[in-house]
């Protein structure tokens, strides 16, 4: 009999994954380029090896047990490993990460994102750049739980992260803007929360995947429309179902324009210290990539437009 360490393969892992997917052994074995009947054999191999059963066939749809299911949990967990292993050693033989990736917080300006990622790509560099939008706690989770190499927009102390560094970029100031056409937009200022507490509050959900998500501005009681991202927000405002506040940087065009009204509340100033984050590394071990955004972000010039740059739809 194999043991289990002979067929718990990466291969096999995908294997598995494939007939998850597609759900079922016909679609796998097309998508991995496999006779039906070899794909079964080998997933048998792997339940017999592991004495479980890894789908449950008593239905036409190939179903992972819940031992299947934690199968594909680790098993993601062991291959995102052995792609770590492998960017790692790439990264000693040519001093550039084969991948960097960047966990942008909607705080922060996408204009500049996008010129310092097209200045990043002037350099022809062999890395290749992913960008994961963020929002509130999600965004340093993305650098903790590595899955993302910098973070930017940093709202939470990341000081306190063993193993982790962090810079200050500045600080975001947030007003409360409504749609010209919202009831809110002619009443008397400064609005007191019992005023704010009749309206609907538009709310970016926090990216958070594990933990308690975070919520900013809002009140007890208060009609909620949640969206994904900031610039959502701004267009939900835009449309007049609902207020909030939204950083001043982003709101001040709209308002130039008329198509937002600012409104004072009766509430301290709202000022966000904003940060960006990177895992500890020595000097000698540090990819070319995270060099290169860390030389930028030491420029003034840089973190002024990441949190003040104005931004459209």
């Amino acid at each position: 009999m194999l043991r289990f360490t002979d067929v718990l393969t990466p291969e096999a892992l995908r294997m598995v994954d494939a007939v998850h997917r597609t759900g079922s052994m016909a679609a796998a074995a097309r998508e991995l380029g496999l006779v039906p009947s070899a794909l079964s054999y080998r997933v048998r191999q792997l339940e017999d090896a592991l004495d479980v059963l890894l789908f449950d066939r008593s239905s036409r749809q190939a179903r992972l047990t819940e031992a299947g299911q934690e199968l594909m949990r680790e098993g993601q967990r062991l291959l995102a490993e052995l792609d770590a292993v492998a960017h790692r050693v790439k990264r000693v033989a040519t001093g550039w990460e084969p991948q960097f990736t960047l966990a942008v917080d909607g705080v922060v300006s996408r204009s500049t994102v996008m010129e310092l990622c097209e200045a990043f790509y002037a350099l022809e560099p062999p890395t290749r750049l992913k960008i994961r939008e963020e929002a509130l706690s999600g965004t340093l989770e993305a650098l903790t739980s590595g899955q993302a190499d910098l973070a930017l927009g940093v709202a939470l102390e990341a000081a306190t992260q063993p193993g982790f560094l962090s810079q200050t970029l500045g600080s975001v100031e947030f007003i409360y803007v409504v749609a010209p056409q919202h009831p809110l937009a002619r009443a008397a200022e400064p609005l007191s929360d019992e005023v704010l507490r009749q309206h609907r509050a538009v709310a970016v959900a926090d990216s958070v995947q594990r933990g308690s998500a975070v919520t900013v501005g809002l009140l007890g009681g208060q009609d909620v429309l949640t969206v994904p991202n900031m610039m959502a927000k701004l267009e939900a405002q835009l449309h007049g179902l609902g207020g909030g506040f939204l950083p001043s940087y982003l709101a001040r065009p709209y308002i130039d324009s008329g198509r937002l009204v600012r409104k004072q509340v009766d509430r301290p100033r709202r000022l966000a210290r904003i940060s960006y984050a990177w895992r500890q590394e020595s000097a000698a071990r540090a990819g070319r990539a995270l060099q290169w955004w860390l030389a930028q972000l030491q420029r003034p010039a840089t973190r002024q437009a990441l949190l003040e740059r104005p931004q459209a739809l």
